[in-house]
């Protein structure tokens, strides 16, 4: 079985270390053929476009690999809709989806319930974050007004 690893840090001060340690061990227990890692360091998870992630679309789409293993969700995005959408092409290009943390294979028919149940819980958790960072901009605001 031919793997692509995908991990990705938001800042640059960051690094993909532990997750690439993980998915490596993963890989290695199972005897999966690791084909490519990408790599993507001071990418925003909310970005749809991102250098190796873009790279990782490309490969898929040349069938360079049948499944991609990533160390979490929110990791490879954390919006719904781009998570739902490469799912859909991995799934049209005959490539599974496995995410390490979240234990989901969606080689299953409950591995593919259970990614979007969490995609969806991804955006929410999301979606509120910036709700409530508004809404302290808001009332900062207001206080600034105020005085």
């Amino acid at each position: 079985m031919g793997i692509a690893i995908y991990a990705r840090v938001s800042t640059k001060d960051q690094n993909c270390d532990m997750q690439l340690r993980d998915l490596r061990t993963y890989c290695k227990a199972r005897d999966f053929a690791v084909t490519r890692e990408h790599v993507d360091i001071g990418e925003s998870g909310t970005k749809d476009s991102r250098p190796e992630s873009n790279c990782l679309m490309g490969d898929a789409r040349k069938r360079q690999f049948d499944t991609i293993v990533v160390w979490r969700f929110d990791r490879f995005a954390r919006s719904t809709k781009h998570l739902l959408l490469a799912l859909e092409e991995f799934r049209s290009l005959g490539i599974q989806f496995i995410s390490y943390n979240e234990n989901v294979d969606t080689s299953s028919p409950l591995g593919q319930a259970l990614f979007t149940i969490i995609s969806a819980v991804a955006q929410l958790e999301r979606d509120l974050i910036r709700e409530r960072v508004s809404a302290g901009i808001r009332n900062a605001s207001l206080i600034l007004a105020a005085e």
